[in-house]
């Protein structure tokens, strides 16, 4: 007999029914469109009713939230477990690093989150602030590099702006087919440090 995975999650517990149904949903979004986001289809794709999915999330509209801040969550845990270390200039390159390594493991959040892949979809409240929060993570290592003299020329907003533009273009291109593999890698690399490099602590000539 064949397991469902709506079946499969029920064992393991309400939280993970809602992660496999916004997981389907998701790859849904991401292969046919935002056409096949129905109650309906999902319901089939996951082999659960439309009343489990109505229950959990009150509907399409819920639903579409609840992708978003499903996205921004796994985004804020990847951000948050970036190692803090003894060098914030380092956190920041490995945070940016983290950024595209959470932008290619989850292009269909990623897709979701920033390249309008719902049509229509006004975020709430709630999913504004969860935006939010990620985004003070960068600033946060901005901060601390600025407070090091790691960095200096600009506040830690300009600069968290600055490097957030250059990173979500280069992955965009990148989940997009534009680049791929390790030339994507050296890329990223070396769009990162360029955009930095204006903002670097001056060492004095010995």
């Amino acid at each position: 007999m064949t397991v469902s995975a709506y079946q499969q999650a029920q064992r393991e517990g309400q939280s993970v029914v809602r992660a496999v149904i916004l997981d389907v949903a998701t790859r849904l979004l991401v292969s046919e469109g935002p056409a096949a986001l129905t109650v309906r289809r999902i319901s089939g794709e996951v082999g659960c009713s439309t009343k489990v999915i109505y229950t959990l999330f009150g509907g399409k509209d819920g639903l579409s939230e609840a992708l978003w801040l499903e996205g921004f969550a796994r985004f804020e845990r990847r951000l948050l477990g970036v190692p803090p270390g003894d060098d914030p200039l380092a956190r920041l390159i490995a945070g940016a690093q983290a950024y595209r390594d959470y932008a290619l493991a989850e292009s269909g959040y990623y897709r979701v989150m920033f390249q309008g892949a719902m049509p229509g979809f006004e975020p709430g409240p709630d999913a504004l602030r969860a935006a939010k929060r990620t985004f003070e993570i960068l600033v946060g290592w901005v901060a601390d590099c600025l407070a090091a003299g790691a960095l200096r020329g600009g506040t830690a907003e300009e600069i968290a702006d600055v490097l957030w533009m250059a990173v979500h273009g280069a992955v965009s291109l990148e989940n997009s087919g534009y680049f791929e593999g390790d030339e994507a890698e050296r890329r990223f690399r070396l769009l990162s440090s360029s955009v930095l490099t204006p903002f670097l602590r001056e060492e004095t000539p010995a």
